[in-house]
């Protein structure tokens, strides 16, 4: 067989394979590309403010009435291990729990503004069932939001209750639970440890 036939022969056998390899590279990159189509990203996790603020419209929706026990104060959330301590998420999910609620209806007195109720630095308003009472004379409430939180290994679990100035009865609940990720790592550090 001459030179110049063997060249051709493989010649014609490289090309033949790396057409070959060509089309199988292909086929696996549409491959991948489809899989990734019919995957819908993964949806970002709910912060803090969407939580708090569907928990508002569900203790609402949940009890419509619960408007006519306006005006309210909102003590701040406190630690289901330690009520006399909270954090930055305790501070913030009263605030916004509070704000939600008054988006909703309720009429909410702010508290901050008096001088009347001892407000403990890095902690907030904390409002123990022994002061319910006197502090909802003080301030001319009708209610009282309150809440507590708990750390989990994954998630932080966050509940929070209104309940009746004159006699302390629940008249509106919402839970809810937040990713412990680093964002609310960071809101817990105020607390002594997460």
């Amino acid at each position: 067989m001459p030179l110049n036939s063997l060249f051709f022969i493989n010649t014609r056998h490289r090309l033949s394979l790396a057409t070959t390899l060509g089309l199988i590279m292909l086929l696996l990159t549409g491959c991948s590309n489809l899989g990734k189509a019919n995957n819908p990203q993964a949806q970002p996790e709910p912060d803090l403010s969407e939580l708090v603020h569907a928990a508002a419209e569900q203790m609402m929706a949940n009890n419509p009435e619960l408007t006519r026990y306006s005006p309210m104060i909102a003590a701040t959330f406190v630690s289901i291990d330690n009520l006399s301590q909270s954090s930055t998420l305790g501070r913030m999910s009263s605030e916004i729990m509070a704000s939600a609620l008054a988006r909703q209806g309720m009429q909410v007195r702010e508290v901050k503004m008096r001088d009347s109720m001892f407000i403990e630095e890095s902690v907030g308003e904390l409002i123990l069932s022994r002061q319910v009472q006197r502090l909802s004379a003080q301030h001319n409430a009708r209610s009282i939001l309150m809440g507590t939180y708990a750390q989990g290994q994954d998630f932080v679990y966050v509940s929070a209750r209104i309940v009746r100035a004159g006699d302390a009865m629940v008249l509106g609940t919402a839970d809810f639970r937040l990713p412990l990720n680093n964002n609310t790592r960071s809101l817990l550090e105020g607390q002594g440890g997460w």
